[in-house]
């Protein structure tokens, strides 16, 4: 997808919402100049890559041996390293309420981005919970196995092998970021949560620790402009899209604010069943995502 044809596809409300949006932009042509955007540029991806893989480089072998020797400081590593990689990549990151940051704490996080990884590890200390095909990707598989992600299969009958792990992981105290659509999407909406997802919140808790935080993300604008529906999938990754294309043209591109809002937490104990848990979550989310996307906040 060209930047032309995104701009196409904006609706009239988008427009005139934005007086001057198209600004110099032609269709059908790469653009020069835009009120609050700039031309995809090469040079831009090309030293993002470097920086990103010099950074990554250089700290990897430190989580090595970190995690090896069990030091607490592996869990510190990681925030310092994304919070260096969300702002060597132009992302500039608003945070709304506070996020716990002690006790066993189930993050419930919408999803639309492996962008997401970057900047809700800049700001909590944990893991992430993930689907098993993230652990044979290229490099990426290797960053998030030394964070300590969970890996999760899609396949029936795992459900209860998986809520097991993550419960262990919880009664001993760690911090895990779950995505609970189960899929990203193209960040203009928060599709349905699964409840299954939430199955380790019904695990026992003899001392009640165990505390559930919803997470609204939200990617709002692009060197000061308001992305709208035409802009937003430039950095949602959701459907057939390929990775790579998808990864170079994001790169290409400037300055991207990203609003995160941590909400109240609640005690899973409170919640019927984990059905009900789920969709409060989802509604308390949903609203978050809204609210942002309007610039009700």
């Amino acid at each position: 997808m060209s930047i032309a044809g995104a701009l196409e596809e904006l609706n009239e409300e988008d427009i005139l919402g934005d007086p001057g949006l198209l600004g110099s932009w032609e269709r059908n042509l790469e653009p020069v100049e835009a009120a609050g955007m700039v031309a995809p540029s090469r040079t831009l991806v090309w030293r993002r890559i470097a920086l990103y893989g010099a950074l990554t480089c250089t700290l990897l072998p430190l989580q090595m041996l970190l995690l090896a020797f069990r030091s607490p400081m592996s869990s510190a590593l990681p925030v310092f390293y994304h919070g260096l990689c969300a702002r060597l990549l132009g992302f500039r990151v608003k945070v709304r309420g506070r996020p716990l940051a002690k006790g066993p704490v189930l993050y419930a996080s919408n999803h639309a981005s492996y962008f997401d990884i970057v900047i809700l590890g800049s700001l909590l200390r944990a893991s992430f919970i993930a689907k098993s095909e993230v652990k044979s990707w290229p490099g990426f598989g290797l960053l998030a196995i030394l964070q300590r992600t969970v890996f999760v299969e899609r396949r029936r009958g795992r459900s209860k092998h998986h809520a097991n792990a993550i419960a262990d992981r919880l009664a001993g105290g760690d911090r895990l970021v779950l995505f609970p659509e189960g899929t990203s999407n193209d960040g203009n909406r928060t599709l349905p949560f699964k409840s299954s997802m939430f199955a380790a919140a019904e695990a026992r808790d003899p001392a009640g620790e165990l505390k559930v935080q919803p997470v609204s993300i939200t990617y709002t604008r692009l060197n000061g402009m308001p992305m709208g529906r035409g802009l937003r999938p430039f950095y949602a990754w959701y459907g057939d899209m390929d990775l790579v294309p998808h990864l170079l043209e994001a790169l290409a591109l400037g300055r991207v604010d990203v609003e995160v809002e941590f909400h109240e937490p609640v005690d899973p104990a409170v919640f019927a069943n984990r059905k009900a848990l789920a969709a409060h979550c989802e509604q308390v989310v949903s609203r978050g995502v809204s609210r942002a996307l309007s610039g009700r906040v």
